[in-house]
């Protein structure tokens, strides 16, 4: 399998996973109270951005860009070289900590960085799709 064909099933699965987060309803309190709901929010967010950090990896290796120190200069990278918008790779960049909060400090997941997450950053994951879907169109 090529990188290409790995970003686009990547890309897919991320898709899923974000589909899955638009569905939870951040507005109740349900995802306050109900364990099973809160859990999957989390582990799909993990996934979701693990899923972008993987794909920013390709495409750095491919392109022999500079490794990335951590999983926040993975989207630093991409942006200095004109894979996705500088701007858009600072704000962005800040998702790698929030899978570092879910995977390491997963008991202190605090709700109200998870519901800004599901309302105000859940549209990131479409907008970075949609700049490897352009990445990938210039190369093919």
């Amino acid at each position: 399998m090529d990188a290409d064909e790995k970003i686009v099933r990547k890309l897919s699965f991320m898709q899923k996973s974000v589909s899955y987060l638009k569905s939870v309803d951040s507005r109740s309190n349900e995802l306050e109270t109900n364990y099973e709901m809160r859990s999957a929010a989390e582990r799909n967010f993990q996934l979701v951005i693990e899923s972008a950090i993987e794909i920013g990896e390709i495409i750095i290796s491919e392109e022999g860009f500079e490794r990335p120190k951590d999983y926040e200069t993975v989207f630093l990278i991409l942006g200095k070289e004109g894979i996705i918008p500088e701007d858009f790779a600072k704000e962005f960049a800040q998702a790698a900590g929030f899978r570092n909060v879910l995977v390491h400090m997963y008991e202190e997941v605090n709700i109200d960085i998870l519901h800004m997450f599901l309302t105000e950053r859940l549209e990131d994951f479409d907008e970075f799709a949609r700049y490897v879907a352009q990445y990938l169109n210039r190369n093919s």
